[in-house]
C-alpha cells in the first residue's frame, strides 16, 4: 500500500467529514437538536453553487462563496422552522428530530421538482493540475479541499473563541440553562449556530461536488458519514469529531484500497459499533444522559 496516497486520501476525506461532523456536534451541544436536515442543506448548497456558476461567474472563489452563502441561508431556514417555534415545547429533541427529518424529505422533493432528476456538474474551482508528493499524485482539487477545510475550521474556532457571539455559543454548549439566565439571547444565538454550521455544510458540499455531481438527494450519504463521525467522536466534542474524522477517513481509504468501495460503509459502521461498545459516549464525548 502506498503510504503517501493513503495519507493524502485520509486527510482529504477527514477534511470534508470533519466539517459535517462538527456542524452536527455544535448544533447538538448548543441547541440539543439532531439536525437531520443537514443533508438537505448539503444538496441545496450544491445547487446554489451551480446557479452561481451558471448565471454569475465560474470563478472558483465566487462558486465557493455561493455554496457557503447558500449553506448559511439553508441553515437559517432550518433553524427558523425546526428550532424557533419548537425549542420551548415539551419533548423538544424528539419534535425537532421529526421536524428536521420532514424538512429533509420535503426539501429533497422540492429540489427534484425544481431542478429535475439530472445531475449537475460544478466547474473545477481549484483548476486542473497535479502536484507530486513522493510517489503520490495530488490533484488541485484535493489540495484545495484540505486548505479550504482547514482554513474554515480555524476561522470558525477562532470566531467561537474570541467573538462575543462565539462566546455565547460556547456558553450554550457548556450550560444552555445557565447561559439563558445570564442574558444570552437564545433565538439569535441559535440562528448564528445554524448559519455557521450551514456554511460549513455548504463548503463541504462544493468540495465534495468537485469529484461527484450535484443532485436532489446528494446529501443523504454525507449526512450518514457526518453522523457516523459525530457519534464516534462523541456528540458535543469538537476534538472528538476531528479525531473521529481522521480515523473514519483512514478506514475508508484503507478499505477502498484493500477490499473495494462496496465494503466502506460496512467497515465504518463496524468501527462505530466497536467505539460505542468500548466508550458509549464516543472517543471524547460529552453526551448528557438527559437534557431538560
Amino acid at each position: 500500500m502506498d503510504l503517501y496516497y493513503l495519507a493524502l486520501t485520509t486527510i482529504t476525506l477527514a477534511s470534508i467529514y470533519g466539517l459535517l461532523a462538527l456542524g452536527i456536534s455544535i448544533i447538538w451541544s448548543s441547541l440539543g437538536m439532531i439536525n437531520m436536515a443537514q443533508g438537505f442543506t448539503f444538496a441545496l448548497s450544491g445547487y446554489g453553487a451551480w446557479l452561481v456558476s451558471q448565471y454569475i461567474s465560474t470563478n472558483g472563489a465566487v462558486v465557493l462563496g455561493g455554496g457557503v452563502l447558500t449553506g448559511a441561508l439553508g441553515g437559517a431556514l432550518v433553524g427558523g422552522i425546526a428550532f424557533i417555534p419548537l425549542y420551548d415545547k415539551p419533548n423538544f429533541p424528539l419534535r425537532s428530530l421529526i421536524a428536521t427529518l420532514a424538512i429533509a424529505m420535503l426539501g429533497g422533493q422540492t429540489l427534484l421538482y425544481s431542478f429535475g432528476p439530472r445531475v449537475k456538474a460544478l466547474p473545477k474551482v481549484f483548476g486542473v493540475g497535479n502536484v507530486h508528493f513522493g510517489s503520490a499524485v495530488a490533484s488541485y482539487d484535493k489540495i484545495g479541499t484540505i486548505v479550504c477545510s482547514a482554513a474554515l475550521l480555524l476561522v470558525t474556532l477562532a470566531w467561537m473563541k474570541r467573538s462575543r457571539r462565539g462566546l455565547e455559543i460556547r456558553a450554550m454548549m457548556q450550560n444552555p440553562e445557565g447561559a439563558a439566565l445570564v442574558g444570552v439571547g437564545l433565538r439569535s444565538t441559535a440562528m448564528a449556530v445554524m448559519m455557521v454550521t450551514g456554511a460549513m455544510t455548504g463548503l463541504a458540499s462544493v468540495l465534495l461536488s468537485q469529484n461527484f455531481f450535484v443532485s436532489p438527494f446528494a446529501g443523504n450519504m454525507p449526512l450518514v458519514k457526518g453522523m457516523v463521525v459525530a457519534l464516534a467522536g462523541g456528540l458535543g466534542s469538537v476534538a472528538g469529531a476531528l479525531i473521529a474524522a481522521i480515523l473514519i477517513g483512514l478506514i475508508e481509504a484503507m478499505t477502498a484500497v484493500e477490499l473495494g468501495g462496496q465494503y466502506v460503509l460496512i467497515t465504518q459502521f463496524a468501527f462505530i459499533i466497536l467505539v460505542l461498545l468500548v466508550r458509549p459516549r464516543g472517543i471524547a464525548g460529552m453526551i448528557e444522559h438527559t437534557r431538560e
